[in-house]
């Protein structure tokens, strides 16, 4: 009951730092641009102490790309987004249900790697539910969005990685994105947003590649390790 009081108070935008304290937050933030509110939740001491210029990138970065992501991609994607930065989390950033949480010995540790929040965000955007799709291609979306719409991808050493004939397209997240460039630029510019749509309608099957450039995804695959330049 607790959990779901929270859950209603911070949809309702009332949850405020007091009420908070039982759930250890130590700081919550709420900010409005455009139209657009985010919601910054820390967890740990730590971050309060030291990620000050940290977090302002981070706010800064989403209000930056999360309209571009919405107004490209997916008009009806949530108007409020809460970021958390969670001690406890032990990965480098997640994305469920309009919440995305942050491992803040990672932000700290990497601060130019800004760019998570791109990835994360487009994950908003993105809004598949139950998908019938890959999760390859989610992922690999998400880090096309990332190389396209990234405010400091060069700051973190951050770039899609060159063709080799160990690849393929399921490896995901940066090799995927570079062969959806490499689509977008000399096969079927738009495919991103077309494959993207089909994901979020749970239209997507395998047979769609073929319908949108007149090859299979394998065929696509073929032709793109024979001249993969970009």
């Amino acid at each position: 009951m607790k959990a779901l009081l929270t859950t209603a108070l911070l949809a309702a935008g009332l949850y405020t730092s007091h009420t908070a304290a039982a759930a250890d937050v130590i700081r919550r933030d709420s900010l409005t641009r455009g139209g657009y509110t985010l919601i910054f939740i820390n967890e740990d001491p730590a971050f309060v102490n030291t990620g000050k210029e940290v977090q302002e990138r981070m706010i800064n970065t989403f209000f930056d790309v999360y309209p571009k992501l919405a107004a490209a991609y997916n008009p009806e994607t949530l108007k409020k987004v809460v970021f958390k930065i969670d001690p406890h989390y032990d990965g480098v950033a997640a994305t469920a249900n309009g919440v995305v949480t942050y491992n803040p010995a990672w932000m700290l540790k990497q601060p130019t790697d800004i760019d998570v929040v791109t990835h994360e965000v487009m994950h908003i955007v993105q809004d598949y539910g139950n998908s019938r799709g890959p999760g390859w291609l989610t992922e690999g979306i998400a880090d096309y969005v990332r190389y396209k719409f990234g405010v400091d991808n060069a700051g973190a050493h951050w770039a899609l990685p060159a063709f080799n004939e160990k690849q393929h397209y399921s490896n995901s997240y940066r090799i995927t994105a570079r062969f959806l460039a490499w689509l977008e630029k000399g096969v079927q510019p738009g495919i991103v947003k077309v494959l993207d749509k089909s994901l979020r309608d749970h239209t997507y099957t395998a047979g769609l590649w073929k319908e949108q450039t007149g090859k299979s995804l394998d065929e696509l695959w073929a032709a793109y390790s024979v001249n993969p330049a970009l």
